[in-house]
């Protein structure tokens, strides 16, 4: 059976604000050019191939251009239902044979379900290309979508739910607020959790399944990246004959949010009864990835809430020991459309939640009116480079990289090119991205209260 997806858990990490260390200095090193070609099959498959002899190890990397952002009210949760429905079997591939056949070969794989994309990758010994190549042609062109399959899953994907966020304290709580600040009437597509409702989950029939799968798994929706130690020439014989004769299919619906900023203040208040503490939650909205904005919005929350040597860290948790855990968040990953801008402050011991809220917006407001400092900068920018730099250390991190660099800023040759955008931030852009979105007007609160128990 699949492993839960990854995609959860790193949300569901995202969302405890794990405290994390700084980074040292990396000046002296970038990003080295990672050489590609690009070319298109005649079926639509979009095909990204980056040769690299350092390591006898090849990556099939296959992003499917459909993720939550595409799913419909009532009808949430298939994305994440197909990461699973995936390894279920296809005209020449047993049920559960895709993940054992990868396994026997010496490789490793999966699959995640992110708000933009679904993926499915094989990391495998270069001798072993052609499988993870036809492994992956076969269930694109013959994927077995039975009332049986449907259903075992459904469950599964049930099950994981309540295992990693219905029973975790906060976690659904934090989901469920991050969701909370796009309106849901004209910008479903990032107004829902990604993993679905288990309204929705009991809800769904087979046929919803099979029409979503014919309208967003076709080769028409997909890019393919291969990367590593391969032959260019022999792999695009393999994928011309694995992948060239599936047939395209309809194009997608264009996903539609409109998502206003500056609305005014919103309070909420949840009870979560696995959460011994209450905690605070200040959400902004803020602009795609691809916005000129962005890369100043990351680092800001480098510098506001990530490691110990944070803003909020050292003013809420060690000075005025009011919470127990600080921290700030930049998006719940790259998105296409409109994110979220997070502070976090679980509530020490006898501290009411009014006081840690007004310690996170204090920090906040410090920086609008007067900003960060070059040193403050010059580590979240090292920060930044030192996580580039170590993903992409392995041919997994490339195919990856080149992925992103694709669907969220359209152009694969940006897998280079996107770190300039953030080492050319000033501290004056920080004060600015501070100012235009940080502010009381495009904010949501959430108070998260522990249930009261009764004797």
């Amino acid at each position: 059976m699949l492993t839960p997806s990854r995609r959860v858990a790193r949300r569901a990490l995202v969302c405890t604000m794990a405290l994390t260390l700084g980074l040292p200095s990396l000046e002296a090193q970038s990003i080295a050019p990672i050489t590609h070609e690009n070319y298109t099959l005649p079926n639509g498959l979009r095909v990204i191939l980056a040769e690299d002899h350092s390591a006898q190890v090849v990556t099939v990397n296959v992003w499917y251009n459909v993720g939550a952002r595409n799913e419909r009210p009532g009808r949430t949760g298939f994305a994440h239902l197909f990461e699973h429905m995936m390894f279920q079997g296809s005209d020449n591939v047993k049920k559960g044979d895709h993940m054992a056949l990868i396994e026997r070969g010496g490789g490793s794989m999966n699959g995640t379900t992110a708000d933009d994309r679904t993926n499915y990758y094989e990391s495998l010994p270069s001798n072993r290309l052609n499988l993870g190549l036809w492994l992956e042609a076969d269930r694109m062109r013959s994927l077995k979508i039975t009332k049986e399959n449907f259903e075992n899953q459904r469950e599964t994907v049930k099950e994981e739910r309540r295992l990693r966020i219905d029973n975790q304290p906060y976690t659904g709580a934090f989901l469920n607020a991050l969701t909370s600040v796009i309106d849901p009437k004209t910008c479903f597509a990032y107004a829902h959790e990604t993993i679905g409702s288990m309204d929705d989950l009991n809800a769904a029939t087979l046929d919803d399944v099979i029409d979503f799968h014919k309208t967003y798994y076709r080769p028409n929706n997909a890019t393919l990246v291969v990367t590593g130690d391969f032959q260019p020439s022999e792999a695009k014989a393999l994928i011309a004959q694995y992948f060239g004769d599936i047939p395209a299919g309809p194009t997608p619906p264009a996903v539609q949010c409109e998502q206003p900023f500056n609305t005014g203040l919103q309070r909420k208040s949840v009870t979560d009864g696995k959460a011994n503490l209450p905690a605070v939650l200040v959400l902004w909205r803020i602009p795609e990835y691809k916005s000129a904005d962005w890369p100043a919005l990351e680092l800001l929350s480098t510098i506001l809430g990530a490691g110990e040597s944070s803003r909020l860290n050292q003013a809420v948790v060690r000075e005025a020991k009011a919470a127990v855990a600080a921290q700030a968040l930049a998006g719940v990953g790259p998105r296409r459309g409109p994110n979220v801008f997070g502070t976090l402050g679980i509530a020490n011991q006898g501290v009411s939640p009014d006081s840690v809220e007004k310690l996170l917006t204090t920090q906040v407001q410090s920086i609008v009116s007067g900003g960060v400092n070059a040193e403050e900068l010059a580590k979240a920018k090292n920060a930044f480079r030192a996580s580039r730099i170590a993903g992409l250390e392995t041919s997994m991190g490339r195919a990856e990289a080149l992925q992103e660099a694709t669907m969220y800023l359209g152009d694969s040759k940006a897998v280079t090119s996107n770190i300039d955008r953030f080492l050319a931030v000033t501290v004056e852009d920080i004060k600015r991205v501070a100012a235009k979105y940080l502010r009381p007007d495009n904010s949501t609160i959430v108070l998260i209260k522990p249930e009261t128990k009764t004797p």
